[in-house]
């Protein structure tokens, strides 16, 4: 017998996560609703990504793997990008800027990007860092 975890799309673009003994079965379950609330008001509900497993324990220990995960790391779990799915394991903070070469030496936006420093978020929105 197979077990499986999944992630579902539902009509507001929010993921759903969770596993199950029959994939056929939950889906349909989740289309139909009344047995998961989360899903029954965002219907309808699309299957974007599925694995098998062995048996029910590394289904769910998967489930809750991914549940926490951001929605651009399950995007990139869905779309299959190993690379991508790697840069958001990474804690935010380690991750290289890919946004506006803020972290690129030589970029001329401050003295600070000048310096090899890299802009932080909360510094660019006005905020302390502390």
């Amino acid at each position: 017998m197979a077990f499986w975890a999944y992630i579902l799309r539902c009509r507001d673009g929010r993921f759903y996560t969770g596993q199950t003994d029959d994939i056929e079965r939950r889906l349909a379950e989740h289309q139909h609703g009344g047995f998961c609330d989360f899903t029954s008001r965002r219907r309808p509900v699309e299957l974007v990504w599925s694995q098998d497993f062995p048996t029910r324990i590394e289904a769910l220990e998967a489930e809750h793997r991914i549940k926490p995960w951001s929605r651009a790391k399950k995007q990139a779990l869905i779309d299959g990008d190993w690379a991508r799915l790697s840069y958001f394991a990474k804690p935010p903070l380690e991750r290289p800027s890919t946004s506006l070469g803020t972290a690129e030496v030589g970029n001329s936006l401050d003295d600070d990007t000048q310096l090899g420093k890299p802009i932080v978020p909360s510094e660019v929105e006005g905020r302390s860092s502390l």
